[in-house]
């Protein structure tokens, strides 16, 4: 669906003029949006005209557009009317980000990159992740409650900010100077160090300061889209997105430690905020905006767009999540109505998140029955962290898995993530229980989200695949969008 776009804008108007245009503007949108679409099919996006505002400014002040997108289910997050707008009406170039590649498997992440170049060839693709995992060591793809927490300065071995760095070196063929930031990537790489023996992970900051700008109502008066690119010799990247994406851990990963707090709540960052990464490179943050769509309810909520404490009816969502991956296995559930525990039982949603209220001791405060909606609550805040991965695939892409599996791509980005991984004995890790998903909103109890004893046998991973040592996913099922 089209998103609401700001109005036309001259120099002769007034600031009150312009807003009150945008206000109208904005009211018309959501007049025919509601008009042409039920409420039952229309998702939940955003109606802050505040908020789009700071859209349609960071578009105004952007030379680079960085679109982020989480590579478990990139379409959703990818608004074709953005791509066109941005494209075609602003003239600008659009990087396609996809985040979180830890999450997929490599020969998924390779095919859905190559999905995008051929049907949006203006796009520039980047694969990225703040928090790679070393491909070299097997994962149990069952061990979804066993979190490891990387002593030491993680940030600074993100995968894609040299990527990055090469798709803006070929947007701006050379009318920016660039080495700057070259040379900040070589210095976090030949400083970055995984484990300190302390224990406690490093926050001090090595290296030149970054200069955080932090936006107020005065930054949000219109000022007319530039006509001039690459003002004072500076290329200013604006980063848009939906909520949940990783915005946040991108920059910070880019920056080399963290400057930007992250947090799971949609909505989290309120308004827009400007780092210098470098002297000749300025990042603009935007907070995620949520564009209008026909998404069903239950993949809003697992993707993380509609906000899980405002859900009054969860288990449809753990029906959806449950029919795609094999969550009573991935989680060793025991059917509440079964005796034998090896004998075979019909599995529906209510079952499992009785069953996950029995493992984890979720009981109602009156009558000590199983909470079966806090638990609902919980295995959806799982699947949003990523702890039970759903991952899209796109069309065609069972029929040519092998194809992309052997894809050079594919090896290539294994090789990468093997070499910006942790090497040898230099990683410590430390299983930390899952901390609560709701201490950001504060609607539940702390151990809402807490882990189990987690001493049970876990299965191994399946085999028939040529990345199953390393690929952690190999027990998800089929599931193409």
């Amino acid at each position: 669906l089209d998103f609401p776009r700001r109005p036309p804008w001259s120099y002769e108007m007034s600031k009150e003029q312009l807003m009150s245009q945008e206000e109208r503007s904005f009211q018309d949108y959501l007049g025919k949006i509601h008009g042409a679409y039920s409420s039952e099919k229309l998702s939940y996006f955003e109606h802050n005209l505040e908020t789009w505002r700071q859209l349609w400014r960071v578009l105004e002040m952007s030379d680079i557009v960085l679109l982020i997108t989480d590579i478990r289910h990139p379409v959703v997050n990818f608004p074709p009317a953005l791509y066109e707008y941005v494209t075609g009406e602003l003239g600008l170039a659009l990087v396609l980000v996809l985040n979180k590649v830890d999450l997929a498997p490599p020969a998924l992440v390779v095919a859905w990159k190559h999905y995008f170049h051929q049907h949006y060839p203006q796009l520039h693709v980047v694969l990225f992740t703040s928090f790679p995992r070393d491909p070299r060591t097997p994962q149990d793809p069952s061990s979804v409650l066993k979190k490891s927490r990387r002593r030491g300065r993680g940030w600074t071995r993100a995968l894609g900010p040299e990527q990055l760095l090469r798709a803006c070196e070929a947007i701006t063929v050379g009318k920016v100077d660039l080495s700057s930031w070259r040379e900040k990537i070589a210095r976090d790489v030949a400083g970055a160090t995984w484990g300190n023996g302390s224990g406690e992970e490093e926050e001090e900051e090595d290296g030149p300061a970054v200069l955080v700008e932090q936006q107020t109502d005065s930054a949000m008066e219109p000022t007319g889209p530039t006509q001039e690119r690459y003002k004072d010799g500076v290329v200013t990247i604006g980063c848009v997105g939906f909520p949940n994406v990783g915005k946040s851990s991108l920059i910070n990963g880019l920056v080399g430690r963290k400057v930007v707090s992250v947090s799971r709540t949609p909505g989290h960052t309120r308004y827009f905020q400007t780092y210098f990464l470098t002297p000749s490179v300025k990042l603009c943050d935007c907070p995620g905006l949520i564009f209008p769509s026909l998404l069903p309810r239950q993949l809003q909520v697992l993707a993380g767009i509609y906000p899980i404490a405002q859900i009054q009816e969860p288990y449809t969502a753990v029906g959806y999540l449950a029919s795609r991956i094999p969550v009573q296995a991935l989680l060793h559930l025991r059917h509440p109505e079964a005796e034998d525990p090896s004998a075979e039982h019909p599995w529906c949603a209510w079952d499992i998140c009785e069953a996950w209220a029995e493992k984890r001791g979720y009981k109602t405060a009156k009558a000590a029955r199983n909470d079966v909606y806090r638990a609902a609550n919980s295995l959806l805040r799982l699947a949003v962290d990523g702890r039970l991965s759903l991952c899209f695939h796109p069309p065609g892409y069972s029929e040519q898995k092998g194809t992309w599996e052997s894809h050079p791509e594919t090896t290539e980005l294994v090789v990468l993530q093997g070499r910006v991984g942790p090497a040898g004995d230099e990683e410590e890790e430390e299983e930390e229980e899952l901390s609560s998903s709701c201490e950001e909103e504060g609607e539940e109890d702390r151990d809402a989200d807490e882990e189990g004893e987690g001493d049970e046998e876990t299965p191994t991973s399946a085999p028939g695949s040529s990345l199953a040592g390393r690929n952690p996913y190999a027990l998800l099922g089929e599931d193409e969008c």
